[in-house]
Order: C-alpha cells, then structure tokens, then sequence
C-alpha cells in the first residue's frame, strides 16, 4: 500500500515511513492546507486530510500536534505551531513565572483518508515544561520534560520511541495491520 504523507516536515516523514515499513510505503508531500482551528489536534487533522485527499485523489495521512498546559488553561493547545513561531519557548516560559504547575502534554492527531474511509488516530505524551536544556530536536524540544530529560536532549531515535507522533503512528499502523 501506498500512503502519501503531507508534511513539509521530512523528520516526521522518515518517522511515520520507519513506524508504518512493511504495512505502507510512505511518500511525502508538502503542500499547503487551510490552517483550520479546533480543540481537539485530530479534528484539524481531519480536516487538513480531508482536503489533501481532496486535492490528491490517493491515501494521504496528515498530522498536527498541540502543547497543553493546564496552568495556562491549556494554551496553546492546537495553536501550539503559531505560538512557537510568534513567542517561541521564552514566550511560554514568560507565561509560566510565577507558576509553580509546570505539567504539560503534547498530543498528536493523526489522520488517514481514502476513497472509502476517514480514520483519526491519536497520541499523547506527559511531562513539565522546564528551563531550555538539549541541542536535540525542534520546537519545544528543549523545554518539555519527560523523566527527567528533555526531548531536546534526546537522540532522534530515543524521542521518537516515546513520542506522542510515535504511539499515534503506531496506532495507525496497528490498525492497517486489522485491514489486511
């Protein structure tokens, strides 16, 4: 089977493409998609897959991911990506002065789309937002916390076993494997 990742993110692509071997060979697309707003990450995932297989007229899985903290009321949650490029991780640490919850969690909707069928898959991974520490990574990397370390202080293939993007492809992956 042939499933075409639109991402312009080719870490992501090699991710999904070492999780889904044997099951699919992935291809990525990098195409540009109506950004749709939602609270839940898998309805913008729905929907971003929705449009490319509108476009394509072939497999596709899309994907977006959101940072959620509960001392910010969980911002910024599926605006996760705006909010990195326009206040980045001093932005969030400035928002968190003076609060002593520092938990936070990433979650990744993952979405399939075909001519037969839409299927959402998601992920989630726990930890505490910290001071920058790692040269590892992207984005938040370095200030999200799990067990001790930072994402940024992991290798790729360390951070993609626990990954929230790893366990929602893995779900997709377990659930290709039921089609077969």
């Amino acid at each position: 089977m042939k499933i075409t990742f639109v991402t312009s993110n080719e870490h992501k692509a090699r991710e999904a493409a070492g999780i889904l071997h044997g099951r699919a060979e992935v291809k990525q697309v990098s195409m540009d998609i109506p950004e749709l707003r939602a609270d839940l990450v898998t309805d913008v995932a729905a929907g971003k897959a929705a449009y490319a297989y509108s476009v394509l007229k072939r497999p596709v899985i899309t994907d977006d991911t959101g940072l959620f903290i509960p001392a910010l009321n969980g911002f910024p949650g599926t605006c996760a990506a705006y909010v990195q490029k326009t206040i980045g991780n001093s932005g969030i640490l400035s928002l968190l002065a003076g609060h002593a919850n520092r938990s936070a969690w990433f979650e990744t909707g993952i979405a399939y789309h075909d001519q037969h069928c839409q299927m959402t898959f998601s992920g989630k991974i726990s930890g505490k937002i910290v001071l920058p520490r790692g040269e590892g990574g992207f984005g938040y990397d370095p200030i999200f916390e799990v067990n001790g370390r930072t994402l940024g202080e992991m290798t790729e293939m360390e951070k993609n076993q626990i990954s929230h993007r790893a366990i929602g492809f893995h779900a997709l992956r377990d659930w290709l494997d039921e089609r077969t």
